[in-house]
């Protein structure tokens, strides 16, 4: 009788996509293979979502925005202000 590996995922902590990816794995080449094929994909998503994580537009806007706060030339209130891009314009509301 072949011996199971020992490398248990921990499913209550994936998302649903993760766990139909999982589960398509299993059915599709089985419970073995299927479950280290998953877990090396979860191990190489995790390093790509680190990347994703910085958003470029963002940190662009809070580094142009950040020396004017400082300075006290702008005051940005606790709920914040929504940035929209218009037809030829930026629109900035604060948030309802």
């Amino acid at each position: 009788m072949a011996q199971k590996t020992s490398s248990r995922i921990d499913e209550g902590t994936l998302t649903k996509g993760q766990l139909r990816k999982l589960n398509a794995l299993r059915k599709s080449v089985g419970d073995d293979i299927g479950g280290r094929a998953f877990a090396e994909w979860i191990t190489s998503q995790s390093s790509d979502d680190a990347a994703e994580k910085t958003d470029k537009n963002a940190e662009l806007i809070k580094d142009t925005l950040w020396p004017l706060v400082e300075r006290g030339s702008i005051r940005i209130p606790r709920g914040g202000y929504v940035v929209k891009r218009g037809r030829g314009r930026i629109v900035v509301e604060p948030v309802k």
